[in-house]
């Protein structure tokens, strides 16, 4: 719950260390795993309604913050989707034991897929499934610098960074993160994550359009998929019958039915 103290986990060597914040607790498998946005943190909306949700099913259930983010350390401005996507792996391998769900929303759903694909590499055979929430799969370079101006892309080229305005305030946009994003591109090439996958997709999302959810729908030629469309949905889909749709996804994997 909000008030439980987090547990840390350091995460990279030498100078680039990170404190990574997370909170688990024990319970039936497979445990979920809340894989959270960019800029978002661990007591967001969908994460705490899953955290409520796993205690009174008494599931597994895991969360952390990225660096730079909630109650992990790090600078938000140095870091990068390497990064993030090496602490995920860190506390999911640190945290958690046997069958995994991992339910990403946004960037998380980018992330969720990079960590099937390292894990298909490593022939672990622990991914029950994904449930993706408004997946950001490639946003760096397709929902962000194929969309800037030649002036905002001037700006990240020679200042390293552009502040972009936001509804929650000024944050940077460095070309770190942008160039660093395109190691990590799945679109043009088939996504094998070896185990079923549920998207829920609002049709009102002007952050993550719902035509980029069939993008990837298209880019998954063996997953079994499910791709649940809610027509007055928006990016973030945290309302009661949103949730009540983001559970029911994950209760279809976590029993098989």
């Amino acid at each position: 719950m909000t008030g439980r103290k987090p547990q840390f986990l350091t995460v990279g060597t030498g100078d680039h260390t990170r404190r990574i914040a997370y909170r688990s607790h024990a319970g039936q498998g497979p445990t979920v795993v809340w894989i959270g946005g960019f800029r978002s943190d661990m007591q967001s909306t969908k994460a705490m309604a899953l955290d409520h949700w796993a205690q009174e099913r008494k599931q597994a259930y895991l969360r952390f913050d990225y660096s730079g983010n909630g109650e992990s350390g790090g600078d938000f401005e140095t870091a990068t989707l390497s990064d993030w996507l090496e602490e995920a792996l860190a506390v999911i391998d640190h945290a958690t034991s046997g069958p995994l769900i991992l339910v990403g929303s946004s960037m998380g759903g980018w992330i969720s897929l990079l960590i099937a694909k390292t894990l298909q590499a490593k022939a672990d055979p622990r991914l029950s499934g994904l449930v993706l929430i408004a997946p950001a799969v490639d946003f760096t370079e397709l929902l962000m610098w194929d969309l800037f101006s030649a002036e905002v892309k001037q700006t990240i080229e020679r200042d390293g960074f552009f502040m972009h305005q936001s509804e929650y305030g000024p944050y940077p946009i460095t070309r770190a993160l942008i160039e660093d994003g395109r190691k990590h591109l799945l679109f043009g090439a088939p996504i094998r994550p070896g185990c079923p996958v549920h998207i829920l997709q609002g049709m009102k999302d002007d952050p993550v359009p719902w035509q980029h959810a069939m993008k990837l729908v298209e880019h998954l030629p063996d997953a079994e998929t499910v791709l649940t469309l809610i027509k007055d949905g928006d990016h973030r889909l945290s309302r009661p019958s949103d949730l009540e749709k983001l559970v029911a996804g994950i209760e279809t994997l976590a029993t098989g039915d």
